[in-house]
């Protein structure tokens, strides 16, 4: 074996710990200068590294989280392969204990009054968005309906909230939009929650959106996950869904549910390793929350034209396939909806996203819900990435949720108009 395939072994042996205690570990930034050294990357992020973003391509940095005790090995690795780095954070541990303290006080500060809107002053718990939702279904009865579409491993209650212009007409055609699929991604929820209350509290503004589609949103997919992830400073970086696993005596929890769905299930961007990050679970739809999704997707597949889910980091609009680099026969339909969203950001922002197919612009990833829709019949099938921020990019400080979200609902709107010009 070779020097790089015995420190490859060696780095791989460190497990994704079902429990982190993050003191002492650190972010270090990557930069392949070539095709051999951006393999180098994905070959760790499938050996249990955290890669909070993983970006193979020349030119594209990859952020990585490094243990105390992989410290030796990697630091070794990153000698002999020449592989250009420079340290983020030297104890992320600190650093999220202090943003995990800041949080707490923003809650105290902020909290929910009686009936109303959700600021952007702070991120709000599962139950708060649930909340919100049943609020506006009171509020607005003619126009907003709730469904509970199932329960998560933990039993918390799954709801979509669709939103219609009140005419009850039938059989109208549909935008599905979820959000919290990865449980860290914060972001996501608050992002999906702006764009409600702009189609239900905004609605003149907003009518020609409802005219002729409903649409269904569901504000949290992996609610365990995402609430975990506001226990403390351990789980503030926890990826997957709660189930859990066993591995050689070991428990680690969850599977990645975007790697979970029965397209190409299991193949290349998936693991097989209960402990890793993209962990595709032991078989496809193994996971109650990725169940919710695919059911609503069948139930609206007949009249739905575009699946929209919202993710962090990296300010993209991806389209399908995620499983392969070869394009759907329709990619130019895919391509010109998400231009439109990226174009719209562009110009009101000055904010770059970059469109493209998932394999071709980030990185393979096979059983993922954007290619699952596409192939249920879904006529557009979106993953939007949005702005990074904190030390992880997982991490946007209370003071920029209103920048991205508003940022997020420019494009969204404009990728709904398209879809409405063409359809």
């Amino acid at each position: 074996m070779s020097r790089f395939g015995v420190l490859s072994l060696l780095l791989g042996l460190a497990l994704v710990a079902a429990e982190y205690d993050y003191d002492g570990y650190r972010i270090y930034e990557l930069r392949p200068a070539n095709a051999e050294q951006g393999e180098l990357l994905y070959k760790l992020s499938q050996q249990g590294y955290d890669f909070l973003n993983l970006r193979r391509l020349l030119g594209q940095s990859s952020r990585v989280i490094v243990s105390p005790d992989q410290l030796e090995n990697f630091e070794k690795l990153l000698s002999e392969q020449q592989l250009s780095h420079s340290l983020i954070n030297e104890n992320l541990g600190a650093t999220i204990a202090e943003e995990f303290a800041q949080r707490q006080v923003q809650r105290r500060l902020s909290p929910i009054s009686g009936k109303g809107r959700l600021s952007t002053d702070r991120y709000y718990t599962h139950e708060e968005i649930t909340n919100y939702i049943n609020d506006l279904a009171d509020r607005f009865p003619s126009r907003v309906f709730l469904k509970t579409v199932g329960w998560s491993y933990e039993k918390r209650e799954l709801k979509t909230i669709t939103i219609t212009n009140g005419d009850r007409r039938a059989n109208k055609k549909v935008i599905f939009m979820d959000g919290g699929f990865h449980a860290r991604e914060w972001i996501s929820p608050a992002a999906v929650l702006y764009v409600i209350e702009q189609l239900v509290e905004k609605f003149d503004e907003n009518a020609e959106l409802l005219k002729d589609y409903d649409w269904i949103v569901l504000p949290v997919a992996n609610p365990d996950g995402y609430e975990y992830t506001q226990t403390g400073t351990l789980a503030r970086l926890f990826r997957k869904t709660r189930q859990p696993y066993k591995l050689l005596g070991q428990t680690c929890y969850g599977a990645d549910p975007n790697r979970n769905f029965d397209f190409h299930w299991n193949e290349e961007g998936a693991s097989s390793n209960p402990c890793s990050d993209t962990f595709a679970g032991p078989q496809p739809f193994s996971e109650p929350e990725t169940q919710v999704v695919r059911d609503i997707l069948h139930t609206y597949a007949d009249r739905g034209i575009m699946y929209l889910t919202i993710h962090s980091y990296g300010n993209y609009l991806l389209y399908p396939w995620g499983w392969t680099s070869e394009l759907p026969e329709t990619w130019q339909d895919l391509d010109d909806v998400a231009r439109a969203g990226g174009d719209a950001i562009k110009e009101a922002t000055g904010t770059d996203y970059e469109v493209g197919s998932s394999t071709n612009v980030l990185y393979i990833a096979a059983g993922a819900s954007d290619d699952y829709a596409f192939y249920a019949g879904f006529n557009i099938s979106i993953t939007m990435e949005l702005s990074g921020g904190g030390i992880t990019g997982f991490d946007p400080p209370a003071s920029k949720i209103d920048e991205f979200v508003t940022e997020t609902w420019i494009g969204i709107r404009a990728m709904a108009e398209k879809v409405i010009e063409k359809y």
